[in-house]
């Protein structure tokens, strides 16, 4: 092996500790001169080249290296003359070994030869690079008492990333030891910062490099909790330099949590916590696996809030967080602000939840409860009232794993809007500290019944079913600590905020979507008026994306629509918001018979209700109720056309709607063409022009091909009863008008879409089309997923096109 050079000789081990090297060992000591272990022998005093050696590299970055191969030499300090010549260079032997840079030490994974035992990094006197003419090729050198450790690596970019990282670990391996048994803290300061300063300037670009020394830091902290104010702050001012560009470790904000509680006006809290929160808001991925950053931010938004005019800071530090521009450019920040207001929210209601007693979780009511046999009793609801007058012991139930089974429900009440099943035997009632606790028992099969299920079925009893168990709804309370009426104050205003701004509201609303509170705040009138803005602001915003999420995740769970709607838990109106969540519902594509069916089996008495007070989104309600044959009942088919004729609004769309009915029999009177084909560049207009000129009950066949129809003339369409084939080629026919054909042409046997804006929304809408048996979805947005979904549910489907689509 070719070493080029080193001196030989008597001089040989000598001259590795003359100055003909570049001394790169910073001269800072810990702690004044403290020495630890074998290391008795001062730092070489020779002079500093580490600016021209290093800095002047133009700013070169390694990786902390914690494992590698490399070439190993050691050199005893020579005693003899012999041993002299035994040193000499041509006399050097080289080991290959794999070392490992532990935490303490420097270790070979083949401990044989020079490396048979570890080289501990206290024993570690000098580390510097050799750099004179004749000394070998990329070499470090490791000075320890009795002699040399050489390190030889491939090249000089190798040679100081392995420089750099035994400097990093000999560094912080003192920092710890030192730290960890501080004696006197002025000068444990000093060595905080100058820690801090060395994790700052190192050339090294690793997470660890920031991090070892912020757990140092949390580790004394965490050892040593008899410090004073001043002590937190000062500690706080000197890491902050790290804070800048790293997460604080756990226990670091535990730290943090405490100063703030105790301190909520420091300086500290704006000036050092508030670029650390923002950075964390920034970039956190995921609070679950950090929840001590998310109960940091959390303390820090109450610690704003405790500040003189604290809810304009608050305001203010929202609006920091969002941007001067329309657009939000951090797409974290609203998430992980959610996630902080929903877990402080959750934390005012804790105690309250965790007075439960043997009563099941959230979960495992809208799961029905089916695991009877593991808790005690199996009672699904409890509601939070006023303690009532203690009954006598007779009327209380015992708890037993094994209950009667329940017996059927009383008769329901002639209105429907104010059914609500209760089962027997009576609730038991069990005292918590701050509430009564009122456990109801569910009644699956009186729920199936309602929502028209099988009896006995596994469907999922809804939050309002969980909420509303008795009459006097009325009477709901929860009294708060006052300290946990702030925090829900401050965060129910920070989800107002973030509702106000245009970008954040869709992912606000879907985000809000699945109701992501305890039942106990549902049933507090102060949260759920809080929230009432929230709700309005997504019953205001015409996007679809936004106002759809007002409506539940899935078919049998509840959404806002129902919580705010009368009769529900959260409705403090007399229905002006549950009207407005219509009005934007039934403008969008929810025009349909599902939709105005759910509102006549569940909301008919508020909708009727609030036509009578002249709402004219009622009332357009309750005309299309008549028009599409959703009510059967002939009585209340009386009582909605007595209702629309008591107001004028009412009386003429009643009229309006008697006129259409009166075009739609003319309409569908037998007669006319069978086969029909509307000119190119026709719309919405000429089309509805054309069908009210005559009768159309025979038209079969309706080719709108390369027109310019809309979803729009789907109200067109849908009065030909005898319609079987439809030709909506090279139109913009989308989504919403397959939702409405797929209700009411259940004949229709041919279909043409092919390039058309529809997309698996729509498409998948046309499975309940049992008669289609061709379909042309040639050049749509059309996936494999939905293709196959309709092929399953089609089964008359024969004819098929899907070229140029994902699932060709």
């Amino acid at each position: 092996m070719d070493f080029n050079g080193g001196g030989g000789g008597g001089g040989g081990a000598n001259d590795l500790h003359n100055n003909q090297f570049y001394q790169c060992e910073e001269n800072k000591p810990l702690l004044g001169e403290m020495s630890e272990g074998n290391n008795n022998t001062k730092l070489s005093a020779g002079p500093c080249k580490r600016s021209l050696h290093h800095c002047s590299s133009g700013g070169m970055r390694y990786k902390l290296l914690h494992e590698g191969d490399i070439q190993v030499c050691v050199v005893k300090h020579p005693r003899t003359f012999l041993s002299k010549i035994l040193t000499s260079k041509f006399l050097r032997r080289w080991e290959p070994h794999h070392l490992t840079l532990t935490d303490s030490s420097l270790t070979s994974a083949t401990p044989t030869g020079y490396m048979e035992t570890s080289l501990s990094y206290s024993s570690i006197e000098d580390l510097q690079l050799l750099s004179w003419d004749n000394a070998p090729k990329y070499c470090v050198q490791l000075s320890f008492p009795g002699g040399t450790v050489l390190l030889q690596a491939a090249n000089s970019y190798l040679r100081d990333q392995w420089f750099h990282s035994l400097q990093w670990k000999k560094k912080i391996y003192k920092y710890r030891k030192v730290l960890n048994n501080p004696s006197r803290w002025d000068v444990v300061l000093k060595e905080i910062r100058a820690l801090v300063d060395m994790a700052l300037t190192s050339p090294l670009q690793d997470e660890s490099i920031h991090q070892a020394p912020l757990h140092i830091i949390s580790t004394l902290l965490a050892e040593n909790s008899n410090l004073s104010t001043q002590d937190h702050e000062n500690i706080i001012v000197a890491i902050a330099p790290l804070l800048e560009n790293n997460h604080p470790p756990p226990d670091l904000c535990e730290f943090f949590c405490k100063h703030c509680r105790e301190r909520p006006r420091s300086m500290v809290v704006i000036e050092v916590f508030t670029p650390v929160v923002q950075r964390i808001l920034k970039h956190n991925m995921d609070f679950g696996k950090c929840p001590r950053l998310r109960l940091f931010t959390q303390e820090y938004i109450l610690a704003l809030n405790e500040l003189n005019a604290g809810m304009e800071v608050v305001k203010k530090f929202v609006h920091s967080m969002h941007g001067p521009t329309g657009q939000c450019p951090h797409p974290r920040v609203l998430p992980n602000l959610v996630a902080v207001c929903l877990a402080a929210i959750y934390s005012c209601y804790e105690e309250f939840i965790n007075s439960r007693d043997n009563s099941p979780s959230l979960k495992e009511i809208r799961n029905g409860c089916q695991q009877q046999n593991e808790r005690k009793p199996p009672m699904p609801l409890r509601l939070l009232r006023p303690e009532p007058p203690p009954p006598p012991p007779a009327t209380l139930l015992p708890l037993t794993a094994n209950p009667s089974p329940p017996q059927p429900p009383p008769p329901a009440p002639s209105n429907p809007t104010l059914s609500i099943p209760f089962s027997s035997p009576p609730p038991s009632v069990v005292n918590s500290s701050e509430i009564l606790v009122e456990l109801e028992r569910n009644n699956n099969s009186a729920n199936a019944r309602r929502k028209g299920g099988p009896s006995g079925s596994d469907s999922e009893p809804n939050l309002i079913d969980c909420l509303l168990v008795s009459p006097a709804v009325n009477t709901l309370s929860i009294q708060l600590p006052a300290q946990a009426d702030r925090v829900l104050g401050c965060f129910a205003l920070i989800l107002k905020m973030l509702s106000d701004y245009d970008d954040w509201r869709p992912a606000l609303a879907s985000l809000l979507q699945p109701i992501p509170f305890p039942k106990e705040a549902l049933a507090h009138a102060k949260f759920t008026k809080e929230l009432k803005y929230v709700i309005q602001r997504f019953a205001e915003d015409p996007r679809q994306e936004v106002h759809s999420c007002l409506l539940s995740v899935r078919s049998g769970k509840d959404g806002w629509f129902q919580l705010y709607s009368p009769g529900g838990v959260a409705c403090d109106d007399d229905g002006e918001l549950f009207a407005s969540m219509v009005h934007i519902l039934m403008g969008s594509c929810y025009k349909t018979k599902k939709f105005l069916l759910s509102l006549a089996e569940n909301k008919l008495g508020p909708c009727m209700l609030l036509a009578l007070r002249g709402n004219q989104t009622m009332v357009e309600i309750l005309c299309l109720m008549l028009e599409y044959n959703i009510i059967d009942n002939k009585d209340t088919q009386l009582q909605i056309i007595s209702t629309l004729e008591s107001t004028q609004v009412g009386l003429r769309m009643y009229e309006q709607l008697c006129d259409r009915q009166r075009e739609l029999k003319e309409l569908q009177r037998k007669g006319g063409p069978t086969r029909l084909t509307l000119p190119s560049k026709s719309t919405d207009a000429d089309l509805a022009r054309l069908l009210s000129s005559g009768s159309f009950g025979n038209l079969e066949n309706l080719s709108l091909a390369f027109t310019n129809v809309t979803s729009a003339c789907a109200e067109q369409l849908i009065k030909l009863p005898s319609l079987k084939q439809l030709n909506l080629w090279s139109t913009q026919f989308g989504d919403a008008g397959l939702r409405l054909l797929s209700e009411h042409l259940a004949c229709l046997q041919v279909l043409n879409l092919c390039e058309t804006p529809v997309t698996d929304a729509g498409l998948l809408a046309l499975s309940s089309m049992k008669s289609l048996c061709s379909l042309n979805m040639n050049s749509t947005k059309l996936t494999a997923d939905t293709y196959e979904d309709l092929k399953a549910k089609l089964p008359n489907l024969k004819d098929v096109d899907v070229r140029y689509t994902e699932a060709w």
